[in-house]
């Protein structure tokens, strides 16, 4: 049974909790059909949004995108039908079908810490494409308001969900607690394959920390894995939004540094020749 949301909406969801999904358009229809062109809806691995029609032919749509999603596929691809007996359908026309396929967000990152300079950062990563872990012991003061793609988890021991975390998360430690810092710091570094740990504070209390961790063992090499103060050093400024402005940017130079975009983007010449052709012809046919 399909989601009353539209299919406007699901995307919108979709991409701020950097959901995997398939976007179906139905790009063109030749004669009876039982939506006409840009009918659309969203399918993910569990759910489906809005219609392109129902009956056989959705359900068709339906599997290949599943199948699409199970495999891990990004990009674009083309499928025709006929509406005849072997789809189940009587009306007799024909529809070319676009499915093109996102992946989920591997943008992961883990704030712990509840306070002032957290509050002003996490409306900023709700408006990106990435995962959120907010992690604190003062349940009350997460916001009921949140961005699809922040999950708060209250936690009487925020350092024990360290390892609980997703391989290559980025970690932005900003409790209100030195010693609790220390604590997820030391947890972090327990963990090579995080991506980077990412601590709010002075060089005073980078230091510091720096000798603590020395006393325990933990090599050069893995103290300099601990960025402190976390942020841009370009963006100056102590305000709570000043300082998100600062971590949000560094956060986003990353994911683009170990993620960058690829050179040509879309549909390639050979898609836009099949979509300028898509026509009464057919892959799924009855005949």
């Amino acid at each position: 049974m399909n989601n009353p949301l539209h299919w406007y909406e699901a995307l919108q969801i979709c991409k701020h909790r950097g959901d995997a999904f398939v976007m179906a358009t139905v790009l063109s229809a030749g004669g009876s059909t039982p939506r006409d062109q840009d009918a659309k809806m969203v399918i993910t691995q569990n759910q489906q949004f809005d219609t392109i029609g129902g009956g056989r032919l959705e359900f068709e749509v339906i599997n290949l995108a599943r199948n699409a999603l199970e495999k891990g596929e990004s990009g674009y691809r083309i499928e025709k039908f006929a509406l005849g007996s072997q789809l189940g359908q009587c009306c007799g026309g024909s529809v070319s079908v676009l499915l093109e396929s996102f992946t989920a967000t591997q943008f992961q990152v883990a704030v712990f810490g509840a306070g002032h300079v957290a509050h002003a950062l996490i409306p900023i990563l709700g408006a990106l494409p990435c995962q959120v872990h907010w992690i604190d012991q003062r349940a009350e003061l997460f916001p009921e308001q949140r961005p699809p793609n922040v999950k708060p988890l209250p936690a009487q021991d925020p350092a024990a969900w360290v390892a609980k975390l997703p391989e290559g998360t980025d970690l932005v430690i900003m409790t209100h607690n030195h010693d609790l810092d220390f604590a997820i710091t030391v947890a972090a570094l327990q963990r090579p394959e995080l991506r980077s740990i990412g601590l709010i504070g002075s060089r005073t209390k980078a230091r510091r920390f720096q000798h603590r961790l020395g006393q325990l063992g933990f090599s050069a090499a893995e103290i300099e894995r601990v960025i402190c103060p976390i942020g841009l050093s370009d963006v100056p400024g102590k305000l709570p939004m000043e300082v998100a402005v600062s971590v949000a940017g560094q956060l986003i130079a990353r994911e683009h540094q170990d993620h960058p975009k690829p050179a040509w983007r879309g549909l390639g010449k050979k898609d836009i020749k099949e979509l300028l052709h898509s026509g009464p012809e057919t892959v799924h046919n009855d005949e």
